[in-house]
């Protein structure tokens, strides 16, 4: 089925809509602390999709795992890594999931990737390191290596999510969220100081940029992205995706007043050229069936 006007300004919103999450975050975390924020993210997002979602009462403890894995431990790193390091940068760099996916289906699954696709991911931890030698990011070194984290974890969530056959998009999405809010809120108990107080004291604005990523990154942003996935192929949607950081880095810029440098824009280019070619290689094999970004 050929794409329709409407299905390209899909395809560009979500992208958009997840790219801007980048941003609202980095804005967030200045007050929220960043896991406590994503526990009330998946709340919100929880209490919008359980409605539409059936209950698969066989596969909920794989379904928490998942969520464990994918959800919890996954944004608890990334979010905590962007705390210190720029939106522009954070959204470069967990475009390194690509490419962990592919050598994790290889040494996991017996998947096989073509010479081109090697060197897409070749590239993109050259772009990558590039960035890493940046002084700014380069100084900010534990965040960045939070993020690379959450990028694998993210590549093994993915993995877990292709041996749950039979739970469609909207419904593995819906209940991550119901298990990704209370274990979010344990591990914020756990690791982080001053939820009641950033409650306490949060602004309209600050309750704004949770509304977003609850109701619009997460709940609406998955459910263009499962609209398009049921009436496309995924290799004719997934080149969207590419759109991410780009988005997020002219966001950063106009409202985070963000400057990248050269050394950032160009491994920035490196790292989407590379992971162009592993999607556009064979994209058939490419799923994002847990909530994402990145």
């Amino acid at each position: 089925m050929w794409l329709r006007p409407i299905d390209y300004a899909m395809g560009v919103a979500v992208p958009f809509v997840w790219s801007m999450g980048f941003v609202y975050a980095k804005a967030a975390i200045d007050h929220f602390p960043p896991i406590f924020l994503m526990s009330m993210r998946f709340t919100l997002a929880a209490l919008v999709l359980i409605w539409f979602a059936r209950l698969p009462a066989e596969m909920l403890g794989r379904i928490a795992a998942i969520s464990f894995v994918s959800a919890a431990v996954q944004y608890s790193l990334i979010f905590t890594g962007l705390k210190g390091l720029d939106a522009s940068v954070a959204a470069i760099v967990v475009q390194l999931e690509v490419p962990f996916m592919v050598v994790l289906g290889v040494l996991l699954l017996g998947e096989t990737a073509g010479l081109r696709k090697w060197i897409g991911i070749a590239m993109a931890f050259a772009g990558v390191g590039l960035i890493a030698g940046e002084p700014r990011v380069g100084g900010a070194w534990i965040s960045l290596l939070m993020v690379l984290a959450a990028s694998f974890i993210w590549a093994v969530g993915q993995i877990m999510v292709r041996s749950a056959k039979g739970v469609d998009g909207l419904t593995m999405t819906a209940w991550i969220s119901v298990f990704a809010a209370p274990q979010l809120l344990l591990l914020s108990f756990i690791f982080e100081t001053g939820q009641k107080g950033s409650v306490l004291t949060a602004s309209p604005m600050d309750w704004g940029a949770v509304a977003y990523l609850g109701i619009v990154m997460t709940a609406i942003g998955y459910g263009l992205w499962n609209s398009l996935l049921r009436r496309h192929q995924v290799s004719a949607v997934a080149p969207f995706l590419l759109l991410m950081p780009v988005f997020s880095m002219a966001g950063a810029v106009f409202f985070l007043g963000e400057a990248p440098t050269a050394n950032v824009l160009l491994g920035g280019l490196i790292v989407l050229v590379g992971v162009a070619i592993i999607l556009l290689e064979r994209p058939g094999r490419w799923r994002l069936d847990a909530p994402e970004i990145n």
